[in-house]
């Protein structure tokens, strides 16, 4: 068999960037004019523009980038898979995950469209180019991973562009997991020995505002003062927890992602960021999905700052950066490698316009249309058509508000399911694909495409999107412990309701989500409509794209 391979190479070109630097290391140097020097996708050096180059770069071409250096991007909750698809208006408060999905519109625009276009094969190219760009766009250069299913009963990983958190193949990159087999997820002693063997677990906790989304939380206590919680368990949302279980949580070393819009958007409430601030918790962000959440990483960091404001000014502006690069590092176990630009890590780097001002202020307030560039693992991605010619880099040309970019999709171990898709051809025939939904779905519902009909052509495996969340497959999305002393599992139902109907009958044409909140002209309005959604949102979103 031939060797696994990193999903990230270690061979990038050299590069020096010029700019203002934001380093986010343990003392948040930040260089008014600096350099960082990249070779085979590692930094060399971070210095002062001034100093002499280090050896090996006396010859090196320097690339003033006319912007704010900052570290790529981390984020630790996203299914990207259904970024695909346009915000929901949320049509009333819920208070915990079961109730939402069990609407009817919701399966009608979320679910329904997602499993049609997850077991059509011949999607499956573009939904995964689309979303992946969608990132770039957005500036992340780690997300969580889409997974893939086959007709021959396999599992994996996509391995693309964006550094995937569950698959690296990298022994310096602990992957985290974010899914748990069904007998450790409701056995309190088996989950607690999976944690133990795990560096990071991403698990979706506490999913809402009531007592029952809180339970989900403490039915990790086994007994005593035992728990069923390490430095390894990273609860995404959270939303539930009391000051109480925030102590817990924070005296084991857990960890929470942050997904703020979306749980603003569903129960008009989020995580209380204050008390797990000061019980020592550590925070990471997430935009969970494009369905009730934000476009990218740049909107949550938005979001989570007008809801730090709201609360009562939990962060600073260094605060919120620092949760989508060294606190998402620290998080995840990767803070020696990534979450700073420092000498010896990976070239995961992202430049923002303008280089006067709070720095910190300068990331918050971007728009997709500030990205000067993003560089991961020294290989530059997307950016400037000037400042990717001036890389050496060539790619597709797309537009972002209306100027000029350059997409670098070229990758040496390229992904088979994939290939070589363009990003204007994803988005036509993700476009196509929504408009003749109601066909895609009688298709299926008539066996003429999916895994089943996949299963009876032999041959190579075919894959599709495995969409966990939305069947009992065996893999779980959360842990199901039940309380001490209770049979019934905690946390949402393992399966919606069943249609009353064949999707095939409710099918409507849908609009593919545009890419970027400056090519949407409607999401800052639809944001301002939802009324489960408070006031500071609301209202606050749209100054701080302008």
């Amino acid at each position: 068999m031939p060797p696994v391979l990193p999903v990230d190479l270690l061979e990038g070109p050299m590069l020096v960037l010029e700019g203002r630097v934001v380093t986010m290391d343990d003392e948040f140097t930040v260089l008014p004019r600096g350099r960082v020097y990249v070779d085979k996708g590692a930094i060399r050096a971070v210095q002062d523009a001034a100093a002499p180059a280090p050896a090996g770069f006396e010859a090196a071409k320097v690339v003033a980038t006319d912007g704010t250096l900052f570290p790529g991007l981390i984020e630790l909750h996203n299914h990207l898979s259904y970024n695909v698809l346009r915000l929901w208006t949320v049509p009333r408060k819920f208070t915990n995950r079961d109730q939402w999905g069990r609407i009817p519109d919701y399966g009608k625009l979320v679910t329904g469209p997602m499993k049609v276009l997850g077991q059509t094969a011949d999607l499956l190219p573009a939904v995964i180019r689309y979303v992946e760009c969608k990132c770039l766009l957005g500036g992340v250069t780690t997300s969580q991973g889409i997974e893939l299913f086959s007709n021959h009963g396999g599992r994996r990983y996509y391995r693309g562009i964006v550094r995937n958190v569950e698959q690296t193949d990298d022994p310096e990159l602990p992957e985290a997991a974010a899914k748990i087999a069904d007998i450790e997820a409701t056995d309190a002693r088996r989950f607690l020995a999976r944690l133990m063997r795990q560096s990071c677990f991403l698990l979706h906790l506490s999913e809402g505002t009531d007592d029952a989304a809180r339970e989900h939380f403490q039915a990790l206590k086994i007994e005593g003062t035992e728990w069923a919680i390490t430095p390894a368990l990273s609860g995404i949302h959270c939303a539930a927890l009391k000051p109480a279980d925030f102590e817990v949580l924070g005296a084991r070393k857990g960890a929470m992602v942050w997904s703020p819009l979306s749980n603003l958007l569903l129960y008009g409430a989020t995580a209380d960021v204050r008390s797990a601030r000061s019980h020592g918790v550590r925070i990471a962000l997430g935009s969970d999905w494009s369905p009730t959440g934000s476009k990218n990483l740049l909107g949550e960091l938005k979001v989570a700052w007008l809801a730090s404001v709201d609360a009562g000014n939990v962060f600073t502006k260094r605060d919120i950066a620092a949760m989508a690069t060294r606190e998402a590092a620290r998080v995840v176990g990767w803070q020696k490698l990534l979450g700073s630009l420092e000498a010896g890590k990976r070239a995961d780097i992202l430049v923002i316009e303008g280089e006067t001002g709070d720095p910190y202020e300068t990331l918050l307030k971007a728009s997709e249309t500030s990205i000067r560039l993003v560089v991961i693992n020294g290989m530059p991605r997307f950016g400037l058509g000037s400042l990717m010619k001036s890389l050496g880099v060539t790619g597709e040309s797309v537009r972002v508000g209306g100027r000029g970019r350059t997409l670098n999709l070229k990758q040496a171990n390229t992904d088979p399911v994939v290939g070589a898709i363009s990003l204007s051809k994803a988005r036509k025939t993700l476009t196509d694909a929504l408009h003749d939904l109601p066909k895609l779905a009688r298709d299926l519902e008539r066996g003429r495409a999916g895994p089943m009909r996949a299963a009876v052509r032999g041959g190579p495996p075919t894959w599709f999107l495995a969409l966990d969340e939305l069947a009992d497959t065996g893999i779980d999305l959360r842990p199901r412990l039940p309380l001490p002393g209770r049979r019934r599992p905690t946390g949402p139902s393992l399966e919606p309701t069943r249609a009353a109907v064949p999707f095939s009958r409710i099918a409507e044409p849908l609009t593919l989500d545009p890419l970027t909140v400056v090519d949407d002209d409607d999401f800052l309005n639809r944001i301002e409509a939802q009324t489960v959604l408070p006031e500071f949102v609301r209202s606050g979103l749209r100054a701080l794209y302008s």
